[in-house]
């Protein structure tokens, strides 16, 4: 099946699950858009020797691969200056005073509390306790 994503007009109110546009409902761009497949497969290699330490820069930072270099060069400025930065002093009070002073306890032990069990997980159960039997039966009389 075709679902055109770029054009809101073409709306199938006949198949199932999708309910009928209302009459105030705006229309919303779409924000993810499909990348064609074959226009750039990645990195190329040389700039994965570079980044791998294999290659000098020097090497890639001629002709095409320029904007690559000057772009990891970037992320690596502004990755290491994200590193050195510091918590605000008061932010560890804030979150230290936000604490409880105690443990949370348990209104009531686990073997107190109601059991609820659901009639799926109820039939669910019974199937494996018989085949549970039954397996154990086959191993008792195999012996």
């Amino acid at each position: 099946m075709f679902d055109d994503l770029h054009n809101p007009d073409d709306r199938r109110s006949h198949e199932a699950g999708r309910r009928a546009p209302r009459s105030g409902d705006g229309v919303r761009p779409i924000t993810d858009r499909e990348v064609p497949l074959g226009q750039r497969d990645g990195l190329a290699p040389a700039l994965h020797a570079w980044l791998d330490g294999d290659l000098p820069e020097a090497a890639v930072r001629k002709g095409e691969f320029a904007r690559d270099v000057e772009f990891w060069n970037r992320l690596n400025v502004e990755a290491a200056q994200l590193r050195h930065m510091r918590t605000p002093a008061g932010v560890e009070d804030r979150i230290m005073a936000a604490l409880p002073a105690t443990a949370p306890q348990m209104i009531s032990p686990w073997y107190q509390r109601e059991f609820v069990m659901t009639p799926a997980a109820a039939v669910t159960a019974g199937a494996v306790l018989v085949a549970a039997a039954a397996a154990v039966t086959v191993l008792v009389l195999s012996l």
